[in-house]
């Protein structure tokens, strides 16, 4: 059973979502896709939205561009947390894409990553499942441990190629 679903506007946003799906993978994170728009097929969202917790579901990403505020109108729906993932897709850059998701009206929250930050959004996912798993917590912390570590090991390489300059 999928603990996460990712939605998105059209399959041509799916280069940008495979990010959230390669983080939800690396943690083990179980997942589901699907292609729902808020305006062409609103039904089908409206009903999504509303029988997402009985399918087991407890987060939900929803990625769309332009001005298709995919995020927003689910989270109309649920009471399931909703990430926004604003798809660069116009002339616009993303920029109406971003500005639709996090001009949220007050009692309808929707969580919202930087356009085209999809890995983001899957680690917000799995930050917020983890509030429940201490498996995946400990999983979490790891993975922050070792993007220090990284870090600290390119500045150990920067700082000998400035010796030899």
């Amino acid at each position: 059973m999928a603990q996460v679903a990712i939605i998105m506007g059209s399959n041509s946003d799916l280069p940008v979502v495979k990010g959230a799906i390669e983080q939800l993978k690396q943690f083990d994170v179980t997942y589901e896709a699907h292609v729902i728009s808020a305006h062409r097929t609103p039904n089908q969202a409206e009903n999504f939205a509303k029988t997402a917790k009985e399918r087991g579901i407890k987060v939900i990403i929803a990625a769309a561009g332009k001005a298709a505020h995919l995020g927003g109108v689910i989270a109309a729906y649920t009471t399931l947390p909703v990430i926004a993932l604003p798809i660069k897709s116009s002339l616009m850059d993303g920029l109406d894409s971003l500005l639709s998701m996090v001009q949220m009206p007050s009692g309808i929250p929707v969580a919202t990553v930087a356009v085209n930050g999809a890995d983001n959004a899957g680690i917000l996912a799995v930050q917020m499942l983890a509030l429940a798993d201490p498996d995946l917590e400990k999983r979490l912390e790891k993975f922050k441990e070792d993007m220090a570590a990284a870090v600290m090991e390119k500045d150990a390489k920067l700082q000998e190629e400035l010796k030899n300059l």
